[in-house]
């Protein structure tokens, strides 16, 4: 069983019902689901999975006013609930974000963001990507208020469209520098390891472009292959990609350069097809500049190619 099913089955089954019949009007207001860190938001739990952070649990997100009111006798009852269902234990969680229990809405959203939902396109600019995947990742059960489904539903799918072209932008020439120059640059003077570490930043650029392309936010690092599969647009990108990474930089340097070409030449025609760069040829520096041009705010417009 996944953890998300698990989960929503143990907090249907044993959290609702003990809640709400301790806390009526309280839960009423609550949202309450699995979100944040882990594998099991995303889906991609397995049995490796289960060695930390994995059991049936929940998180109740609460108002800042019901958490100063309720947040502590919610918790207690909250612990007093079984750590064990279905032949499932709930592990001790070991990462610094809170997984399970009761929290403040904003407390969630700003342990990742920094906020709620950014108040300018600047700070949109500067969140990272596997961020605002983890903090609409996973699934509300019920939200009975709408606040916490209102600021997630406020971040996706995806960056405003500006800031989208800015990373974009920043996603091509990352490319460009690192696998269509860089590359190169490092297997002619047989320096091997030079060459893997720009590999390394090709392959997150262009997975991250990848999404971006898709109107995602892509998850951290790895799982960024496991959740471009069966996206569409640049899709004929990923077994290049694959590739890549399973390539040998002292055996495969031929095979490797024919698959950067080919993965910025799929990168290249769908940026043409959803009418983000005008410009010609393969190279995706230049390509980098025309989406440039295609921001409307002046304050995106104006910062370096690279940043964001």
């Amino acid at each position: 069983m996944k953890g998300l099913e698990l989960c929503r089955l143990y907090y249907e089954e044993v959290g609702a019902p003990a809640l709400k019949a301790r806390f009526p009007e309280l839960m009423s207001r609550a949202a309450v689901g699995l979100a944040g860190q882990g594998s099991d938001c995303l889906g991609f739990d397995d049995a490796y999975s289960r060695d930390h952070d994995f059991g049936p649990g929940f998180l109740v997100w609460l108002t800042d006013g019901d958490y100063a009111e309720y947040g502590a006798a919610l918790q207690r009852a909250y612990d007093e609930l079984p750590r064990e269902f279905r032949g499932f234990t709930r592990r001790p969680t070991h990462t610094g974000a809170q997984r399970v229990g009761v929290m403040r809405t904003t407390d969630f959203y700003n342990y990742y963001i920094g906020c709620t939902v950014p108040e300018s396109l600047m700070k949109w600019v500067r969140i990272q990507e596997h961020f605002l995947a983890t903090c609409t990742s996973g699934e509300v059960f019920e939200d009975g208020l709408g606040e916490f489904t209102s600021i997630r539903n406020a971040l996706l799918p995806c960056y405003p469209e500006d800031v989208r072209r800015k990373k974009l932008a920043a996603r091509a020439a990352t490319m460009a520098q690192s696998g269509q120059y860089n590359y190169f640059r490092m297997t002619r003077r047989g320096d091997v390891f030079g060459a893997r570490l720009a590999l390394a930043e090709f392959l997150n650029a262009s997975l991250s472009m990848l999404y971006l392309l898709n109107f995602r936010y892509e998850p951290f690092y790895k799982w960024q292959f496991a959740g471009a599969e069966g996206l569409v647009a640049m899709a004929d990108a990923l077994p290049y990609l694959k590739d890549i990474a399973a390539a040998s930089t002292r055996r495969d340097e031929g095979g490797i350069a024919r698959d950067i070409e080919a993965a910025c030449a799929v990168a290249v025609g769908e940026l043409k097809l959803q009418g983000l760069s005008a410009a010609q040829g393969d190279y995706l520096e230049t390509h980098a500049y025309s989406i440039m041009e295609g921001i409307e705010d002046e304050g995106v417009r104006a910062l370096h190619v690279m940043e964001g």
